[in-house]
């Protein structure tokens, strides 16, 4: 069995460092007691051994620490935004035609930060954005590809059998085959449907194409979730600073 007071531990002498119990508070798993016990029943690894001294310092951009074998992630320098795109701007930082982007709703307040991924220009919802490189090249990896949830305004009216036939089957797509995880009809009148849909294909436009080719054009699409990070109640054109137990959830997400 490792040795509590192992290199790992030696920290505990490093005034510089941050106590161990009070960095796995901030990255959200509880209160600075809770997280005590935690380290307490062996459940924390420090740069590969097993740490259960209270009083060990870490420093967290030098150090590797893991709970129950995932890992914890916090800088100071970093922060991860949700951000609710509204119709009519650009998914990018900066446009040399001059409309409106990204940029314009966050300003200059984060350095070196960028989306995680798109929407299109007619389209609505959650946009992720990050100063994080590691987190954002995760998110946006194909290995890792997250489910993206989106409530979609459809052109005339659907039935049941299109939404199980779309899950069951797919649709052949110009760049291949592709299916829907979860199709769900929400509402619906004589001249539109309203539709939840989940899938992980990152495919520019697929949504709007995926309706497009049975027949059912996209009139309004609204990303409401990726991952486990949701739009809430987040306004059109604003953002927030997700928490460190959101950051964490979607680090462990996409294989952090």
């Amino acid at each position: 069995m490792p040795n509590a007071y192992s290199r790992a531990a030696k920290a505990h002498d490093n005034t510089d460092g941050i106590r161990l119990q009070k960095l796995l508070a901030q990255a959200g798993f509880g209160s600075r007691r809770k997280c005590e016990e935690i380290i307490l029943d062996g459940r924390v690894e420090v740069d590969g051994e097993l740490v259960t001294e209270l009083g060990t310092r870490v420093d967290p951009k030098k150090q590797q620490v893991r709970v129950d074998g995932s890992r914890v992630r916090i800088n100071p320098n970093h922060v991860t935004l949700a951000l609710n795109k509204p119709r009519k701007v650009l998914s990018t930082m900066d446009d040399p035609k001059g409309r409106y982007t990204l940029r314009d709703i966050v300003g200059d307040k984060y350095e070196r930060i960028f989306h995680m991924g798109r929407l299109d220009y007619d389209s609505e919802g959650l946009i992720l954005m990050t100063n994080d490189g590691e987190l954002s090249q995760h998110v946006m990896h194909p290995k890792y590809e997250v489910a993206k949830t989106y409530i979609a305004t459809l052109e005339g009216k659907i039935g049941g059998n299109v939404c199980r036939r779309l899950v069951s089957q797919g649709v052949q797509l110009d760049d291949g085959w592709i299916k829907l995880d979860h199709c769900a009809i929400l509402d619906s009148n004589r001249d539109t449907t309203l539709v939840k849909v989940v899938l992980h294909s990152g495919k520019n436009r697929v949504v709007r194409r995926i309706f497009g080719a049975v027949g059912f054009p996209v009139k309004r699409l609204v990303r409401t979730q990726i991952g486990p990070i949701k739009l809430g109640d987040l306004k059109p054109g604003s953002y927030r600073v997700l928490s460190q137990t959101e950051v964490r959830s979607l680090s462990k997400e996409v294989g952090l």
